[in-house]
């Protein structure tokens, strides 16, 4: 059985190591570096679970991955989503994204946001089944603009990438 519920303090060494398992992933498409970057640091997880933009999920009691989000350029915005390997292929990322769409549509967000590798098959593609598309550059607010340079700063060009946005109904 699969539960999705807010993070607490007390998940964040188990949300670091998701985020690491998880990461491993990347080394089967030659992303050694992403898949070597650093977790989240606890103060990180700890601002958003306090202010109530984190959600572990459980799979029969143990925790299998985590959501973060944020408000960016006025729209709900994907921070981070990852599921430990064992839990792949269940559906826990998809319940995770539904709780962050939640989350978005309660404050009254028209869309969500999010930026991915474009051509990794857990990333890009599959963001595209969910309903994302790409935004073009000339789409970008000025908060998209700053986490863009940012990610190209830690490293994270190494692959293609893109924004992506999901529509959220009224």
């Amino acid at each position: 059985m699969i539960v999705i519920r807010e993070s607490t303090l007390d998940d964040i060494p188990e949300l670091q190591d998701i985020e690491v398992d998880a990461g491993e992933l990347f080394r089967l498409v030659g992303l050694d570096t992403i898949a070597d970057d650093d977790p989240p640091g606890a103060s990180t997880l700890a601002q958003h679970i306090n202010v109530g933009t984190a959600w572990t999920a459980e799979l029969d009691s143990v925790v299998t991955g985590y959501a973060l989000a944020s408000e960016v350029d006025g729209m709900g915005h994907l921070d981070q989503v990852s599921v430990r390997r064992a839990g792949a292929g269940r559906g826990i990322g998809r319940l995770l994204i539904d709780q962050v769409c939640l989350w978005a549509t309660g404050r009254g967000y028209d869309a969500l946001t999010l930026t991915t590798f474009v051509d990794v098959p857990w990333n890009g593609p599959y963001y595209e089944r969910l309903g994302f598309q790409r935004v073009p550059a000339s789409g970008y607010g000025p908060q998209l603009e700053r986490i863009r340079r940012l990610e190209g700063a830690a490293g994270l060009d190494v692959a293609p990438r893109a924004v992506m946005r999901l529509p959220l109904p009224r």
